[in-house]
């Protein structure tokens, strides 16, 4: 709407203007010429019966003769009197003076011109307009040729202001209108335009943010239209390509969740016979006892794999919960290290007193993947500090950093991927490659985040944040739950 009526009041005021100075160069040109005709015909009429030097009295019958015209000017004479003065006389003197004449047109009246094939006669008629007390005038002056008095005009201009101010109020109302007429054309064009346009835009908004039952109202056959119908058939055959992907993932989910159960079963049973197998190790045949070894490693690790799986399942189905609790971090942490018997190869940092508000079982398993992560892949010793961050309701930091070669660039961001070993710094790895994929998750269900990076002074330096109180975190989850329900 902006545009159209700029676009309009840019038409409406150049065409206005044009009209404007088109009429007003008009009006004025016809009555100037009309006057200045009047006033030469006048003037050699009028001062032909008189003497060579005439008398005041006679000067001013012809002035008074002059000024009764149909074009309303004043005139003004100036003639040589017999004495050798000058005689200057006006039909109104108080209106003309020969004070009003410009200086510049008395002297272009009073100069004669060399009379040749190209300039017919010395003396020539001239003319100005000006403004008197606010009145705009036309003075006009001539010397008659072949002798006689040097007369001059004073035509008062303001009934054509008037009648120009009259055509300038009219452009401007016709101006106002073209300007209200393109605010209503501009309010068509977005009514039938811009307006689906928004609508269009404002639907692909909602698709990209998820809603992809999004539609739109169709009506016409026009280039919106079916851009509207495309919109609705892409956003149709996207809703069922992720209806497809989803149900895939799910099932994928169920599979991953209903193998992961189905082994736990006979895991018990082989790890209970491999317990039996381990604690007769030495008495069995020598060529026999590497086999046992072998088949009780491979179980830990599939049970451990199994656990891992079961974790994920439960990651990706949102049924993980928060069992918070008061934990001193420092405890924590030397809890962990003495559970899995590291303290020879573990440094810790920590002050006691550090209490944040999380889960004990969850903070273990970050802290069992990230220490043994770097004990296994990195190189001892492995130090872990805890600090804190900000005042009370800050961040807890805990930073386990390695003495081993560090992480290659190309595999820093891909380490917390599921899955994922990097063959060329882990390439004896004998885990999943679950371990720092299942830390993450335990971090973000806290509300914090774990990030990778390499030391400047060497080794592998993991940096886990935590807040002090996940709390809140754990009570809008549970209200997002009870609202999910109760739809």
């Amino acid at each position: 709407m902006l545009v159209f009526g700029l676009v309009a009041l840019a038409a409406a005021v150049s065409a206005s203007g044009i009209a404007y100075w088109l009429n007003r160069d008009a009006v004025l040109t016809r009555t100037q010429d009309a006057a200045l005709d009047e006033f030469r015909k006048a003037l050699k009429e009028d001062t032909d019966p008189l003497p060579a030097l005439p008398t005041r009295s006679e000067l001013q019958d012809a002035a008074d003769r002059m000024s009764d015209n149909t074009q309303k000017y004043e005139v003004l004479l100036v003639s040589r009197t017999r004495g050798g003065g000058t005689s200057v006389v006006a039909s109104d003197e108080t209106l003309f003076t020969l004070k009003v004449v410009p200086a510049s047109l008395r002297h272009a009246v009073d100069e004669k011109r060399a009379v040749d094939s190209s300039n017919k006669a010395p003396y020539h008629l001239y003319w100005q307009r000006i403004t008197l007390d606010g009145t705009p005038y036309l003075v006009g002056g001539a010397k008659v040729n072949g002798g006689g008095p040097t007369g001059y005009l004073l035509k008062s201009l303001d009934s054509e202001r008037q009648d120009l101010n009259s055509l300038a109020w009219s452009l401007g109302i016709a101006t106002a209108l073209a300007l209200i007429g393109s605010a209503l054309l501009a309010q068509a064009a977005a009514a039938t335009v811009l307006r689906p346009v928004q609508r269009l835009g404002e639907a692909a908004h909602r698709l990209g943010e998820g809603q992809l039952d999004t539609r739109l109202q169709v009506s016409g056959s026009d280039e919106l239209a079916n851009l509207s119908r495309t919109f609705n058939r892409t956003a149709e055959r996207l809703e069922k390509r992720v209806a497809e992907l989803s149900a895939r993932e799910a099932s994928s989910r169920r599979f991953v969740a209903d193998m992961s159960h189905e082994l736990r079963t006979p895991l018990t049973a082989i790890t209970a016979v491999t317990e039996v197998l381990e604690e007769e190790a030495d008495s069995l045949d020598p060529m026999i006892a590497p086999a046992v070894q072998l088949v009780v490693s491979e179980t830990r690790r599939l049970n451990d794999l199994v656990e891992n799986l079961m974790e994920v399942t439960r990651f990706d189905a949102g049924t993980a919960r928060l069992v918070l609790d008061d934990v001193d971090v420092a405890d924590q942490v030397t809890a962990c290290i003495d559970a899995r018997a590291w303290l020879d190869a573990v440094e810790l940092d920590a002050e006691r007193g550090i209490v944040a508000r999380l889960d004990p079982r969850r903070l273990d398993v970050i802290l069992a993947n990230l220490i043994g992560n770097a004990l296994k892949h990195g190189g001892s010793p492995v130090r872990v500090s805890v600090r804190t961050d900000g005042d009370e309701g800050g961040e807890l930091l805990i930073r386990v950093r390695d003495h081993g070669p560090g992480i290659p660039e190309d595999v820093l961001p891909h380490v917390f991927d599921r899955f994922y070993k990097a063959s060329a710094s882990r390439p004896r790895s004998e885990g999943s490659g679950l371990g720092l994929s299942i830390a993450m998750e335990n971090a973000h269900i806290h509300g914090g985040d774990i990030s990778a990076a390499n030391s400047e002074e060497g080794g592998a330096v993991f940096t886990l944040r935590l807040p002090m109180d996940a709390s809140r975190l754990a009570s809008g989850e549970e209200e997002r739950k009870n609202e999910g329900g109760a739809r």
